[in-house]
């Protein structure tokens, strides 16, 4: 009997390191058929993630039916099911193809500007959000003229904070968890700190752009935070809230 308890974990440890291996492609430009570089790959399914060298290529943990996620500015962004033939051949071609944008003359009027100073200095905006932060509740509450309902948020929350967060958490189990993950992994880091389009985030922890905006004012972010924050900055707020639902959650 213990032989064969020994020979079934044996069987079931070389199929699991079977299993834990890599792929190796190579990213091309679809127009002109040469290898891209610095060309951000993800394994969406592990939340790791690597960059191509300057022939094109990667090298990445992968499993069968993994993910891979490819983006690159100027470029559209791809999703590529591995299979068994990209894991036993390797050097699989994958081409992005680059995007056509329609320019157009745009004209900044940021403020309207009189070139005298005493003047000019009176009509800067200047942000006035504040954050309180209030003992045993999730942080990153902002108030001020760009988020009026952030005190009845507050107290709303003061009241009823697990209840608050768990409709914002409590469904999304899987997506969070990966949020630990995507913060521990420095190209993941890197890249999201260079983008605003929200698209990485979305692949990553599977959400619509929408969702997303909803669980930042949920955890009462500003309206003007959430326009201008980078992917990096919003993954920190979500994780932030949901470290904070956490504990609330196990008290």
């Amino acid at each position: 009997m213990k032989q064969l308890l020994l020979f079934i974990l044996l069987t079931t440890a070389l199929l699991t390191s079977a299993q834990e291996t890599t792929v190796k492609a190579v990213v091309l430009n679809a127009q002109t058929d040469r290898p891209m570089d610095n060309v951000n790959v993800l394994n969406l399914n592990r939340v790791i993630g690597t960059a191509t060298d300057q022939k094109g290529t990667f090298e990445l943990a992968a499993s069968v039916n993994d993910t891979l996620y490819f983006s690159f500015l100027g470029f559209k962004s791809i999703k590529v099911r591995v299979s068994n033939d990209m894991l036993k051949i390797g050097g699989t071609k994958i081409a992005l193809t680059e995007l056509a944008y329609a320019l157009e003359e745009v004209v900044v009027r940021p403020y309207q500007l009189t070139g005298y100073i005493e003047i000019d200095a009176k009509n800067i905006v200047i942000n006035d959000n504040y954050q309180y932060s209030i003992s045993g509740l999730p942080r990153g509450y902002e108030a001020g003229r760009y988020n009026p309902g952030a005190f009845t948020k507050t107290v709303r929350a003061i009241f009823n904070p697990v209840g608050l967060l768990h409709n914002i958490f409590g469904k999304r189990p899987k997506q969070m968890r990966k949020l630990r993950k995507m913060k521990e992994d420095d190209l993941i880091r890197n890249l999201l700190a260079e983008k605003f389009d929200r698209e990485t985030l979305m692949e990553l922890l599977q959400l619509e752009r929408v969702e997303i905006d909803d669980i930042l004012t949920n955890c009462n972010y500003s309206k003007q935070f959430i326009l201008t924050a980078n992917d990096l900055q919003i993954l920190d707020a979500i994780s932030g809230c949901y470290e904070e639902y956490k504990v609330l959650n196990k008290k």
